[in-house]
């Protein structure tokens, strides 16, 4: 029997405890169902009549912070929180991959607000040797929330971008917030920030723990490593190569040695993502070379640089999870780099910009001109293009084959996954 926590009746397993809360939909109208699918007990804020004990509480939101708080008091191990505007959930999962010859616990999925990562707390075994936790903000103030229950001894900063950039107001604001996670962090704590965003390696003087920070910036010959502004980046990634497929490789610099890398995660920036996640993973106790073999066959979470090879022969790249005007430059450097004679970027909305929108998308549009890449909007005309619906796209791609290389990347309201589906589906 387990002896879980779970707000979702449909994906709870028998000795949970189920917490009815509002999120969307009222928890407490699933609570029959999750008796009927073996719920111990169920947590509510009103007496709901299941037949199993009901423990009624005024905030059941509140009570599942305070379970995740109880669940990080007994563990004794290393908790690392990963916060920025892009690659968090990335980072993670590298970092949990990094970390496979210890019992790690790590978010599931995007689990980054204040119910997912209690539950991933509360959900941690007793025997686990260390806890990767992804936190992420919507507003000033959620982070120093998360980590009062998290309690977090290293704390991952990845970047400051625009990202849900209408929530923080421009990007110091977003600075702000992301920076909460290193304030909170005591002072035995490790601080890993990426050296080659200033706003995040601004983050130093915000800390009394420990910095540590990364660079992919390479070193010419004959030269001093990288430094991170004024600050020598102490984790450093030098001869990056790309395979095919965008499999990245590099010879990793640190304070603990040297290695050679090869990520199966795709895509050039994936580089830096993954000297955060070998930091973490050494810091809490995994020799180098057992991080280095983790990564080595460590994916990242789905629809995050997938690349799929069609039956036609076209490459395409499903990234359709989300959008920030960060994250798609970034994927539209990846496109790029793939072979073909012809690359197409399939772009929905980049959601949550405010104000900013419309020029970012404008920007967007702009890069992929200057990087020789077609641009198919879909459903939104932010991009200066001629939008199309998502069933039309195939159609405005026409004919495709082993020269053709394409990107599918939208924010979650854009819902471009079928997008990709369709595209990769055999015929």
């Amino acid at each position: 029997m387990s002896a879980g926590v779970s707000i979702d009746s449909r994906t709870l397993v028998p000795g949970d405890l189920f917490v009815a809360v509002r999120a969307g939909r009222d928890g407490h109208d699933f609570a029959a169902a999750a008796v009927d699918a073996g719920a111990s007990a169920v947590l509510v804020e009103r007496v709901t009549g299941v037949a199993a004990t009901e423990l009624v509480v005024p905030d059941t939101a509140a009570a599942l912070l305070d379970l995740g708080r109880a669940a990080r008091g007994r563990l004794a191990v290393p908790v690392t929180g990963i916060t920025g505007s892009v690659g968090k959930t990335s980072t993670k999962d590298l970092a949990a991959a990094a970390s496979s010859s210890k019992r790690v616990v790590s978010s599931p999925r995007s689990f980054n607000n204040e119910l997912g990562m209690p539950l991933t707390l509360a959900n941690a075994p007793e025997d686990a040797e260390m806890v990767v936790l992804e936190m992420g903000a919507r507003g000033p103030g959620h982070i120093a929330m998360l980590c009062q229950v998290a309690e977090p001894t290293i704390g991952v900063v990845t970047a400051v971008a625009a990202a849900h950039i209408e929530m923080f107001g421009d990007l110091d604001g977003v600075a702000k917030a992301k920076g909460e996670l290193v304030e909170a962090l005591p002072a035995r704590g490790v601080a890993v920030l990426n050296g080659d965003d200033p706003r995040t390696r601004a983050m130093v003087s915000r800390t009394s723990a420990s910095t540590l920070l990364y660079s992919v910036e390479e070193a010419a010959p004959g030269r001093s490593r990288p430094r991170a502004g004024s600050v020598r980046a102490e984790v450093v990634a030098e001869a990056i190569t790309l395979d095919d497929e965008l499999r990245p490789r590099f010879r990793l610099v640190s304070p603990w040695g040297r290695a050679e890398v090869r990520l199966e995660a795709r895509g050039a920036h994936q580089v830096g993502n993954s000297l955060a996640a070998l930091a973490v993973a050494v810091l809490s106790g995994v020799p180098l070379d057992a991080a280095v073999a983790g990564l080595a066959v460590g994916s990242v979470s789905p629809l995050r640089m997938e690349v799929v090879i069609t039956p036609a022969g076209a490459r395409v790249i499903n990234d359709s999870y989300n959008a920030n005007p960060a994250s798609v430059a970034a994927a539209l450097r990846a496109l790029v780099a793939l072979p073909g004679d012809r690359r197409v970027a399939v772009l929905g909305q980049m959601a949550e910009l405010g104000a900013t929108g419309p020029a970012e998308h404008r920007s967007i549009a702009a890069l992929a001109a200057r990087l020789g890449v077609e641009l198919i909007a879909v459903s939104t005309p932010d991009y200066g293009v001629e939008p199309v619906a998502p069933e039309e796209v195939a159609a405005r791609l026409g004919e495709v084959g082993p020269g053709t290389a394409i990107l599918v990347k939208g924010s979650r309201v854009a819902a471009l996954e079928s997008v990709a589906e369709h595209l990769t589906r055999p015929s």
